[in-house]
């Protein structure tokens, strides 16, 4: 059966490659198989805003014009409304490191719980220890998910299975999150991809930044390319924001885990920070 998110995908995908064509919304639902009326009610269900404004903030002129528009590059923008209950703050993940052992030892002293989650994005693999997410992946087609799982802390005790900690990280995936819950990640890097990844959950919910200037904003102005192959081995999907990162041209460019997911995900958040 086939989810809202991937007729919404599917869509996307014929719009972006037909775009100097400008198809109509008939032509556009005739792709997915559902009728206009259908499917303008299924996207404006998903989104929040209708097909055209949501085109409107995944093309590269909207997005040169948020990076243009930035004063400091980490600023909070008071429009995100941090007092509301109804939106993501990034203000509220906290990552830790594991220790040097675990992250030699590959997880030989930890329990880790995991699951097949389905997400407003597309069905992931959501995994944590005792202290927080530890894993999430938006599950590719043909992919298997827990083999990667298993590559990546292969002497961890796996175990199938929900959490509470999972309930939380699934409110923020759906954008549904009820109170401002404190989502802890455990992760594993080295010092420079902690670094770049807590820089990642600095950037406001709704704004972008490219390569460049995270790299400035790190200290680190001639690492740009370090930075890139840092955030493309992002262990946390989503809620470490690496697709907020694009390139100067206001292209959106590749994410590991598909660059027309990136497209959903930056057009989905744009449109609840401009409600």
């Amino acid at each position: 059966m086939t989810t809202p998110y991937e007729r919404i995908e599917a869509a996307i995908r014929y719009i972006q490659a037909h775009a100097e064509e400008s198809p109509d919304l008939d032509r556009i639902a005739e792709q997915v198989h559902v009728s206009p009326f259908h499917f303008q009610r299924l996207f404006t269900e998903w989104a929040g805003v209708s097909p055209k404004q949501f085109l409107q903030y995944i093309r590269a002129s909207y997005a040169k014009q948020l990076l243009a528009s930035r004063g400091t590059l980490f600023d909070v923008s008071e429009k995100m409304g941090l007092s509301s209950s109804s939106r993501l703050h990034d203000l509220f993940i906290r990552l830790e490191a594991m220790t040097p052992a675990q992250y030699r030892a590959g997880g030989a002293d930890l329990s880790i719980v995991y699951e097949e989650v389905d997400t407003r994005f597309g069905k992931a693999l959501l995994a944590s220890s005792s202290v927080g997410i530890c894993h999430l992946a938006f599950i590719q087609p043909g992919e298997d998910a827990f083999a990667t799982l298993q590559r990546k802390f292969p002497q961890a005790q796996l175990q199938a299975g929900s959490t509470p900690i999972h309930q939380s990280a699934l409110r923020w995936l759906q954008g549904e999150s009820t109170k401002l819950d404190s989502i802890k990640l455990h992760v594993r890097g080295t010092d420079f991809q902690l670094k770049v990844w807590e820089a990642l959950l600095k950037i406001p919910m709704g704004q972008l930044t490219t390569y460049g200037r995270l790299a400035e904003q790190i200290d680190s102005p001639n690492a740009s390319r370090a930075v890139g192959s840092a955030i493309g081995d992002n262990p946390i999907a989503f809620l470490i924001p690496c697709h907020r990162v694009i390139r100067s041209s206001g292209i959106i460019g590749e994410y590991r885990w598909g660059s027309i997911r990136k497209s959903l995900l930056l057009g989905w958040e744009a449109a609840q920070v401009n409600r």
